[in-house]
């Protein structure tokens, strides 16, 4: 999965467009085909840019800004500057970073003029009736293993106007529709989304609003009553926490988190290992987000976590 920038924060539906048919259209920045980890059977997994929270272990900080951006492989650059001759606005630096995203605009002309791809372009803009069209390409798939297709991030309800176009065209084809998110969303919106979706991945990641605030830089209260109005209405709604070294893996977090659950009639979550590979792509991105990794080297042992929730009441299943 290549990547791009974290430069703005973006609102709700800010940068979703509109094509000349009247078809909206919204960033893509990869589209995963043949996952096996996000919903049942085999499916394609549409990643949105976009995305309200800035957790400070995000994993894919590419998905944070809504618009395409270049992402520079230093280790893959032997200083040709060939990139330098097709900008067309002088965007090229030739010192330790390669790009003044001031000037960019991201064309991608200097990636198509670099032979050892340093320079990558991520996000690609699609229209709803185009994306619908290549998803339905693995149909066959879907339909032999139970699968579908999966809508995640960032967080794909910033984009609900698209995500309200291209939904129909699939399920049109009998295609079974997951979304996975945050929580951090306008009610309103949801409200439109959920007829229409047959799973939602709602990650809870911590209790405390205190901690929360500190390592999202959002508040949880909207999160929790979303979550709260979903248990109410909608069936196919499954926790998820994302186990996160010495912040949502602790004692108090998970049981918690156990008892949150239990209070709005779940018996289960699912639990994501953290993995450091988000920290890897921040040097790429000019970020000035410490590496994660660095500070919290060593993850809750699974088996711990689990008994922590099955003591509370808690159905566990851990992602490898």
């Amino acid at each position: 999965m290549e990547f791009g920038m974290s430069r703005s924060h973006g609102l709700h539906n800010m940068e979703t467009g509109v094509t000349p048919t009247g078809a909206v259209s919204a960033v893509v920045f990869d589209i995963q085909r043949f996952s096996l980890h996000d919903g049942p059977g085999i499916r394609t997994t549409v990643f949105l840019k976009g995305c309200p929270l800035r957790c400070v272990w995000c994993q894919n900080p590419e998905s944070n800004g809504m618009q395409p951006e270049i992402a520079f492989y230093r280790e893959r650059c032997v200083r040709c500057f060939d990139c330098k001759a097709i900008c067309p606005r002088g965007a090229i630096l030739s010192g330790e970073w390669r790009v003044d995203y001031d000037r960019c605009n991201a064309c991608g002309e200097c990636c198509t003029g670099c032979r050892q791809q340093a320079l990558v372009l991520v996000g690609k803009r699609w229209d709803s009736a185009s994306l619908a069209r290549e998803l339905i390409k693995d149909l066959d798939f879907y339909r032999d293993s139970g699968g579908g297709v999966t809508f995640s991030g960032g967080e794909p309800m910033m984009q609900v106007d698209f995500l309200m176009q291209v939904i129909p065209n699939l399920r049109a084809r009998g295609i079974h529709i997951n979304l996975e998110t945050s929580g951090a969303f306008p009610w309103s919106a949801m409200e439109q989304l959920m007829e229409m979706t047959d799973l939602i991945y709602f990650d809870v990641k911590l209790m405390d609003p205190v901690l929360h605030l500190t390592h999202t830089r959002s508040d949880n209260r909207m999160i929790h009553d979303n979550f709260r109005r979903l248990s109410q209405g909608f069936r196919g709604l499954q926790p998820r926490m994302p186990l996160i070294p010495g912040i949502t893996d602790t004692e108090r977090n998970l049981i918690e988190t156990a008892r949150f659950l239990k209070t709005n009639g779940h018996k289960s979550i699912h639990c994501l290992p953290y993995h450091s590979f988000g920290d890897a792509k921040l040097a790429r991105i000019q970020s000035n987000r410490e590496p994660f990794g660095k500070r919290n080297p060593v993850a809750a042992d699974p088996q711990w976590v689990t008994a922590i929730f099955e003591k509370e009441g808690i159905d566990v299943v851990i992602y490898r």
